[in-house]
């Protein structure tokens, strides 16, 4: 298994009245990944970036840190 840390930004929407993630982008870093989240706070509720390892065989995401938030987010350890 082999982890990488990689960069994603999520905005945030309201789905039947609960907060949930749209679609994410990536970041090249996390100066990157802070820049794009400020660009997009003024259109969402809110908007995170977070620094996440990835397991490069498996695609599989964890340990979330959020970098910056903006506005309402879902905390996204809570599943």
């Amino acid at each position: 298994m082999s982890l990488a840390e990689k960069y994603i930004v999520l905005p945030f929407k309201m789905n039947r009245g609960s907060i949930v993630p749209g679609e994410m982008r990536q970041a090249s870093s996390a100066a990157a990944a802070e820049k794009i989240a400020t660009a997009m706070a003024a259109r969402h509720i809110g908007v995170a970036a977070y620094s996440v390892q990835v397991d490069e065989e498996s695609g599989d995401m964890s340990s979330p840190k959020l970098i910056v938030g903006f506005g309402e987010t879902a905390d996204l350890t809570a599943a």
